[in-house]
């Protein structure tokens, strides 16, 4: 049995598991937080990317490229 399997992961919780034995609460708030912190350090993965680093900034380069140009005052 894989630590996946043994922990639940991504599991369809049901009132009764495959052995006929109902999981208890505490199993499934566990695995229920270890899948979100497994999606949580995907996220961090992805956020840690520097094509992710940089989109303000191409973003804000593309703002001041497109930019109206400023009307001059009239004295």
């Amino acid at each position: 049995m894989s630590i996946e399997d043994r922990r639940g992961a991504n599991r369809n919780w049901t009132p009764l598991d495959e052995t006929g034995n109902a999981p208890t609460w505490e199993r499934i708030e566990i695995a229920v937080l270890l899948d979100l912190r497994d999606e949580l350090r995907k996220l961090n993965a992805l956020l840690a990317c520097p094509n992710f680093i940089v989109i303000p900034q191409k973003l804000a380069r593309i703002a001041r490229n497109t930019a109206k140009p400023r009307k001059r005052a009239i004295r």
